[in-house]
């Protein structure tokens, strides 16, 4: 998936991408709020990310934002599979907090979800301790499903409490092809 909104650029992360993409995610403070990144985080980490081969179905990007000369990596945001449903993670560099660019990002993403890939309802969470990730959930229309439960923390060695969130997308907004 590529996408491009009023200020950043959403991509598939490629090979030459490492080290930027190392330097980052890196912080512990970026790690501890994710579920997958192990802290510290090492150029080979991120190699072996960037050669996992794609899914049309469940995209993950890096962000660029456009906020200097050139575009500079502030992130990711993606779908994953939790329990054959589709979904959204995110995060960002810690000198790009407070920005917008997660909900900006995420959105790009939900609007993929649901004009290309016709997924009807997404998943979401953040860990209690993050209410950040909350607030961007509720300004996309995620609501809470009134689930907190433990989930897997690779950066702090074990499951973390989250709260969970659900968006129903709708119908497929595409017309199928005659």
């Amino acid at each position: 998936m590529f996408a491009r909104t009023q200020r950043l650029t959403l991509r598939p992360g490629w090979p030459e991408d490492a080290a930027a993409l190392t330097a980052a995610i890196g912080y512990e403070a970026v790690a501890r709020m994710t579920s997958r990144v192990p802290s510290p985080y090492a150029l080979a980490d991120a190699e072996a990310f960037l050669a996992l081969p794609a899914r049309v179905d469940r995209p993950t990007c890096l962000v660029f934002a456009h906020d200097g000369e050139a575009p500079r990596l502030v992130g990711g945001v993606g779908l994953h599979d939790t329990d054959g449903e589709a979904e959204i993670g995110y995060w960002l560099t810690p000198d790009a907090w407070g920005r917008g660019y997660a909900t900006e990002a995420a959105r790009a993403v939900l609007g993929h979800a649901h004009d290309a890939l016709g997924i009807r309802r997404v998943l979401g969470g953040h860990y209690a301790d993050n209410p950040a990730s909350g607030r961007v959930l509720g300004k996309l229309g995620f609501v809470m499903t009134g689930t907190v439960a433990d989930y897997p923390c690779q950066a702090r060695g074990g499951p973390v409490a989250a709260v969970r969130y659900a968006l129903e997308l709708g119908a497929r907004a595409l017309p199928l092809a005659a």
